[in-house]
Formats: structure tokens, C-alpha cells, sequence
């Protein structure tokens, strides 16, 4: 039995982290838009009443694949400012997750790196949608103008993070009403970002790249020791790539290419599985688990040393994805132990917190997209008299100079996000994305292989428990059947066990079933829900009749 239930639809189908946000995407396509303008009409929405998980000014990759077969990603992901340096921050010996004294490439106005998603959603908009940006945005205003009811989820991390967000009066202002925590079903109104996303739908995304917005930005910068400039916000690109590709026991998985690592080692992980019994192996066994923890630590040996900004770094995204690569490290995995990896010997010849929501309508347009401010809340700052959040993307570049991913004027910021597209005889048969930093790809390439190799309805493949390893420690969900035998039967494969409530957050995707319907799902790891349409015009005189069966 899930937690949720799924959504069946024929017309349209949408799914994100949130109902209100689900509903704007459903609206959009009732009134003549088509996936795209669903997919960015529920981004939009998710910034007003998803607030801690994404905003204008922040990061993500649109995964668009068209009717007519024709795929792109659009990049628009974060950059690391032009006065940035490699030793800008102080990192804390032997961390492993780019903590630096202070925080402050985590809170305040130091981590915040140029943002993009505006620009990409824009772009996606004007180039593969139907409706105008305007027509698009509306539903966002409306949740803004008129206000929301606070969640159980979004209270859980408006407490976590409050002590931060008390430190810029402008975001405790809106999220910590009467200076508390609000209580689940509480109405949180955000006028002032009403009003600069009204302001937008106006004037495109040149008021916050060309105009008043962006200035509002800098100007906040210069006054509380950031680093962001005019000249920034103006130079930032959004760029379109084609997507990077594999399969998967007969299944085509596509993705965005770097400087997103996720689809890439997707598609690297089901490479090494392809040899292995997996589904005889049965979900949440010892032996499932142990495997998927071994397939996890070589990807990251691999992202460690390879991936990064594909501008300033020579990604070899080929090798990575080949199945030859996947056939030379396969022998390194032991099947009785836990093994610690380094990455594969590249060879001399070759040179080379998040939110989700995906879109199908009814001509077979769709979109996968993620986007993120980082962590809960980003780096809590609220710009003065806009409503609009700031990202504390900064945190994803590694702290330590001389490192691939390490900080540099103008560099893209890595990123695992994980929209995904998979297609099955060249037809698109699924969609799914999920939240959850560096653990994101480990989830999705869980949740595929729970539909094809396990057999899993999507709500149950979605709602499985999951697993997460980069080293040195191996995270199991709780919910996991038998889970005292599991965790001491991996302990004593040498593991260091973990056992969180969650991995990664809130999966939602849609599927198509063999009879043609669309299934959406939304997992219990965050607010999310699926939400379609069906039915169609009225037949009226001169039609000829519906034959009736009984």
C-alpha cells in the first residue's frame, strides 16, 4: 500500500512538489498551452508556494522533448561571480561536503551565485511554448497576491532554518509572520513578490537582466558585502545543449549533459547493472543493496575527478557513458564486500534542497525540469521590497583551489540534477525527477530501475524505499522490509550504516501506460501530487452520435 495515490488522465497530465503548483500546470494546458508553457507555469508557481526549494534567481535544467521527436536541455544554471576567487571561503579540514568557516558559502550574500532560471524559463517559453510569458505566469501571481496555506513540510523547514532567517529581516518578515514559525493551514501572502512577478509578465525577463530588478539585486549586494554585479546579471547566458544518452535494458534514458553530472551517471550505474541479476536478486535484499552502494561510490569516484563546467573543464561524457568503460570497471566490484574507489584511468586519446516537475500534453510534448535555490530557504536573503529569494548556489563549487570543481570567475556550477526522459522504442514511456543535492542521480537511476527491472507500478517505484552511497557511508531509508537483518547483514560486508528517514526528496514523474492513459505520481518524501485532465468537447447537432456499449 503507498502513502499516495497515483493520477489516471488521457488529455494532459503534470506533476510537481506541490498541489497549487500541479494545478497551475493543468490550467495552463486547459487553456491552450502546451507542456512547456505547463512545465514553466508550474515553476513559477513552485517559487511562491515552494518558496524554500526554488526561485527566479536560481538554477536548473529544462529537459524538453518535442512531439515530433526532437530533444534539447536548456541550461540555466547558476554562475560563479565575476570578482569570485579559488580561496574566497575557508574550508574546514577533512569535510567532505564544502562546509567553510561560518557558513558563508551557505548563508548571507557571499553565496550567492548569478542565477539563471528566470532567463531559462523565458526562453523555453518564447521558443517552444504556445501562450505568452505573461499568460503563463498568471496563476503564480494569483497563489501570490492572494496567499497559501502553510504545510506541513514547509513549516517542518521554515523551523529548521529559523535562526538564518531571522538575519534578513525582509524573509522573516513574509516567513516568520508576528516573528514566529507559522502553524500548519496559516496563510503566508507575498505582495511584494506579486508585484515583481507582475512586473516581469510586463516586461519580460529584462527587468531583472536589463533593468530594475537586476539593479535591486546589485545594489543589496554592494551594500551587505556580496559580490554580485550589474555586470554580471547582464552578461549571464543561458545555453542549449542536446542531451546526453544511453540505455538500459532496451530503454533509452535522456537527460542534460554537463555541467549537470546526474543523467551521465545514470547512465554510467546502468551500464555496470546490465551485468548483474538484478531483479533475481529482488528488491531490498542484502545483495540489491550492497550492489547499488558498490555502482554509487565508482560514479563518484568519476564525478570527483572528471565533471565540471564543460567550458573549463574537458568532460569525457563518451567514455563515461560507454559500455566498454562499464565492462572494465565491473570486475573491481565485490560482491561480498564493501570496497572503497578510485576513478578510472581516463585515456590518453580522449579529450572531452531542489524541486521538480514534469509535463505531458495531449500531442506528446514533454518537459522534465528541476530547479533550485540550493538549500532550504537558499541563502535566506529576501531582496529588499521585491519578495524574490536569492540562491546559495556558491556552496556547490568545491572550496579547496586547484580541484576540478573549484572556484572560478564565470564558471558554471556543477550540478547532479536528474530531469529525466526515458523512451522505450523511440516513444516517450517516462518522465521523473526528484530534489536532493548529490543524491538525486542515486535516486532517479533507483526509482527507473524499480519500473523496468522490478516490475513496480510508478507510485510504488516512487514511494520504494531508497539507498545512497558516495563513501565512506552507506544511507538505507528506514522503511525498508526486514530492516534489522538488512542493516547487520551490510555491516557485516563492511559498511558504515546510516539509516535517515528519507534519501533525496520528493520524486514525481508521469508514465505512459500501454493502453495509452498517463499515469502521474508524487511520492511522500514532500508536498507533491499529480494532477490531469481527461474528457473533451461536447458532440452538438450535426455530429454524428456516439455509438453506446454497455
Amino acid at each position: 500500500m503507498t502513502v499516495k495515490q497515483p493520477a489516471i488522465a488521457s488529455k494532459g497530465m503534470v506533476t510537481s512538489n506541490h498541489p497549487l503548483a500541479s494545478l497551475a500546470g493543468t490550467e495552463i494546458l486547459v487553456r491552450g498551452g502546451n507542456a512547456v508553457d505547463a512545465a514553466i507555469a508550474t515553476m513559477f508557481a513552485l517559487t511562491v508556494v515552494e518558496p524554500m526549494m526554488v526561485t527566479i534567481f536560481g538554477a536548473g535544467f529544462v529537459n524538453i522533448r518535442l512531439a515530433d521527436g526532437t530533444s534539447t536541455v536548456i541550461d540555466n544554471y547558476v554562475t560563479v561571480p565575476g570578482a569570485a576567487t579559488p580561496d574566497m571561503f575557508d574550508p574546514i579540514p577533512g569535510s567532505i561536503d564544502h562546509k567553510v568557516t561560518d557558513e558563508l558559502n551557505e548563508v548571507g550574500h557571499l553565496s550567492v551565485a548569478t542565477g539563471g532560471t528566470l532567463l531559462g524559463w523565458a526562453t523555453a517559453v518564447r521558443k517552444y511554448g504556445r501562450l505568452p510569458l505573461g499568460t503563463v505566469m498568471e496563476p503564480a501571481i494569483r497563489f501570490a497576491r492572494d496567499g497559501f496555506r502553510v504545510s506541513p513540510y514547509l513549516r517542518a523547514i521554515t523551523a529548521m532554518q529559523e535562526a538564518n532567517i531571522r538575519r534578513y529581516p525582509a524573509t522573516a518578515e513574509v516567513f516568520l509572520p508576528n516573528g514566529k514559525v507559522p502553524a500548519v493551514g496559516d496563510r503566508i501572502v507575498r505582495s511584494d513578490y506579486a508585484r515583481t512577478l507582475t512586473a516581469i509578465a510586463e516586461h519580460g525577463p529584462d527587468y531583472l537582466y536589463h533593468g530594475p530588478l537586476g539593479q535591486a539585486i546589485a545594489d543589496d549586494m554592494a551594500a551587505n558585502g556580496g559580490i554580485i554585479t550589474m555586470r554580471d546579471i547582464e552578461d549571464y547566458q543561458v545555453h542549449e545543449r542536446p542531451p546526453v544518452r544511453g540505455s538500459y535494458r532496451g530503454y533509452e534514458i535522456v537527460g542534460p549533459p554537463p555541467p549537470s553530472s546526474g543523467p551521465l551517471h545514470i547512465i554510467e550505474m546502468f551500464n555496470l547493472l546490465e551485468g548483474f541479476d538484478v531483479r533475481g536478486m529482488g528488491f531490498g535484499s542484502e545483495e540489491m543493496v550492497h550492489l547499488w552502494s558498490e555502482v554509487m561510490k565508482l560514479a563518484f569516484a568519476d564525478r570527483f575527478e572528471y565533471v565540471a563546467d564543460p567550458a573549463s573543464t574537458s568532460v569525457p561524457v563518451e567514455w563515461l557513458t560507454s559500455k566498454e568503460y562499464a565492462a572494465s570497471r565491473r570486475p573491481d566490484i565485490d560482491l561480498a564486500r564493501s570496497k572503497q574507489y578510485a576513478a578510472g584511468v581516463r585515456p590518453a586519446s580522449l579529450v572531452e534542497s531542489t524541486t521538480h516537475c514534469c509535463a505531458i500534453d495531449e500531442d506528446g510534448n514533454i518537459v522534465a525540469t528541476t530547479n533550485t535555490l540550493h538549500m532550504g530557504f537558499g541563502s535566506k536573503v529576501t531582496v529588499p521590497g521585491t519578495g524574490m529569494l536569492l540562491n546559495d548556489c556558491m556552496e556547490l563549487m568545491d572550496p579547496t583551489p586547484g580541484r576540478t570543481n573549484s572556484i572560478a570567475p564565470g564558471k558554471r556550477v556543477l550540478s547532479s540534477m536528474s530531469p529525466t526522459i526515458v523512451l522505450k522504442d523511440g516513444a516517450p514511456f517516462l518522465t521523473l525527477g526528484c530534489p536532493g543535492g548529490l543524491k538525486i542521480f542515486g535516486a532517479v537511476a533507483q526509482a527507473i530501475s524499480n519500473v523496468i527491472d522490478h516490475g513496480m507500478t510508478l507510485q510504488e517505484a516512487f514511494e520504494a524505499p531508497r539507498m545512497w552511497d558516495r563513501g565512506p557511508f552507506l544511507e538505507i531509508e528506514r522503511s525498508f522490509s526486514a530492516f534489522t537483518a538488512l542493516r547487520d547483514g551490510l555491516r557485516a560486508r563492511g559498511h558504515t550504516v546510516q539509516t535517515p528517514l528519507k534519501v533525496a526528496g520528493g520524486m514525481n514523474g508521469v508514465m505512459r501506460r500501454p493502453d495509452g492513459m498517463l499515469e502521474g505520481a508524487a511520492c511522500w518524501r514532500a508536498d507533491g501530487a499529480p494532477m490531469g485532465y481527461s474528457g473533451g468537447d461536447a458532440i452538438v447537432e450535426g455530429s454524428d452520435p456516439p455509438m453506446w456499449r454497455n
